[in-house]
């Protein structure tokens, strides 16, 4: 009897990308603060949804302050505005 073959290599779960849904200009404008340096993470409302959706990351300093910088991700959304 022939049994169809099982596939044992599983994907890994992807990340949601932006491409699910458009950037506010408050968006954009915080990725292009980004461009140039990290800022404190409480500085804009807008660093929860680009977190959520993979643009920004937390890293702390040596004093141990949290900043937010731009992914990759966040990276490639500029270039992709021939920004970067």
């Amino acid at each position: 009897m022939n049994q169809p073959e099982i596939n044992t290599n599983e994907t890994p779960a992807k990340r949601p990308t932006i491409l699910r849904r458009l950037l506010s200009h408050h968006e954009l404008a915080t990725l292009l603060l980004l461009l140039h340096a990290p800022i404190d993470a409480s500085a804009k409302p807008e660093i929860p949804q680009l977190y959520e959706a993979g643009l920004v990351e937390t890293v702390s300093n040596d004093a141990g302050t949290p900043h937010i910088r731009l992914t990759s991700e966040g990276n490639a959304v500029l270039r992709g505005l021939g920004v970067k």
